[in-house]
């Protein structure tokens, strides 16, 4: 059975401040295999890369999606844009397609994911959950999506079999601990979100 992609959360959080740039170069060094990342459009018009609404007082100064992209994408890895805000969604699409690197969108909104799709079709789309619905893909088909993000509690054999036999992915996060990793992968869950890439690929043999 395939094993899971391994994707950083915030880069890699547990070692670098997360959603900086130093984070992401971190993830890259530990071979993950893609980034997960928080945008958030400011007044100034400028996307930048950050967790909270308010960047707290004395957090470093957060980078420009343009940036990040940049980097990720020369590093060779995918980038997963979590769409944070009004008006994230078009220059988080131009950003990806402009870096030439492989990129998705994913969102709590599930309609700024439906935007996504009709801005640009050919860019991977997800949705978040943090539940289980009584038809668990219903969410993920009506945005034409692939990636399944859900909340590891809430991921199961039944949800994966139902996601791999409609063509999309689950992405269980947020994964750190070392029993957990080896269940979802034997689970044949599609990829891992975690805070701690290098532990996940001592896990996974990766």
């Amino acid at each position: 059975m395939p094993r899971p992609e391994i994707i950083a959360h915030r880069g890699a959080s547990r070692e670098r401040p997360e959603n900086s740039l130093a984070a992401f170069a971190r993830a890259i060094e530990l071979g993950a295999g893609g980034i997960e990342l928080d945008v958030h459009l400011h007044p100034d018009g400028v996307l930048r890369v950050h967790h909270d609404p308010v960047v707290p007082s004395g957090h470093p100064a957060p980078p420009t999606l343009a940036d990040a992209l940049q980097l990720i994408h020369a590093g060779g890895l995918t980038s997963y844009c979590e769409l944070k805000g009004a008006g994230t969604v078009p220059g988080t699409l131009a950003g990806i397609a402009a870096t030439g690197g492989n990129g998705a969108v994913h969102s709590f909104d599930h309609r700024m994911v439906a935007v996504a799709r009709r801005i640009a079709p050919e860019i991977p789309r997800g949705v978040l959950e943090v539940s289980y619905p009584v038809t668990p893909m219903r969410a993920l088909e009506d945005v034409g999506g692939r990636d399944l993000w859900r909340q590891w509690p809430f991921v199961d054999e039944d949800l994966v079999r139902a996601a791999s036999a409609s063509g999309a992915r689950v992405i269980a996060w947020t994964v750190n601990e070392p029993a957990m990793m080896e269940r979802f992968a034997t689970m044949g869950v599609h990829a891992l979100c975690t805070d701690d890439p290098a532990l996940a690929r001592r896990v996974l043999g990766q």
